[in-house]
């Protein structure tokens, strides 16, 4: 398997919602959850790494803007504003209108980590074909596990 073909990729800058300045309750959220309602095609299989920025703003870091913001591989970009102050960049307590670029693992099997249920164990021991008949038990079941014995030789009767 060739590491290279799993590395993550650069999406392009998405900016899916506006926030409304308004709206003391809005903002802007440019949440995977919203990118996927309006790019239900939209495919990132892991999310490693995020950069967010302000679209009117795009070489200023979000540190430097005076904005509270969330920005993270879980869930995209959350600005709400009624977290802003008045000052900052802007002289109105409202968030900018952010975008975000997220480096996404391929949407390949080979990419993705395994389900961590399953897990493969390879016997090479010979198909026995001898039966055991099971012990009866009179004492209700529990939930211990049950270790089944290898089969052994039945008496002949």
């Amino acid at each position: 398997c060739v590491l290279s073909a799993c590395e993550c990729v650069w999406t392009d800058w998405i900016d899916v919602t506006y926030p409304d300045g308004s709206d003391r309750n809005g903002g802007d959220y440019e949440t995977f959850e919203n990118i996927w309602k309006k790019y239900p095609s939209w495919e990132c299989a892991k999310v490693e790494n995020i950069s967010c920025r302000a679209e009117k703003f795009p070489s200023y870091s979000i540190a430097d803007l005076g904005q509270k913001v969330e920005c993270n591989v879980n869930v995209g970009l959350i600005c709400n504003n009624k977290d802003q102050q008045i000052g900052g960049i802007i002289p109105m307590p409202v968030c900018l209108n952010y975008e975000i670029s997220v480096c996404c693992t391929p949407n390949k099997p080979e990419c993705l980590p395994p389900p961590s249920t399953t897990s493969t164990t390879t016997s090479t021991a010979a198909p026995t074909t001898s039966s055991v008949s099971p012990p009866i038990s009179t004492t209700a079941p529990t939930s211990t596990p049950v270790e089944i014995p290898s089969p052994t030789p039945t008496p002949s009767s």
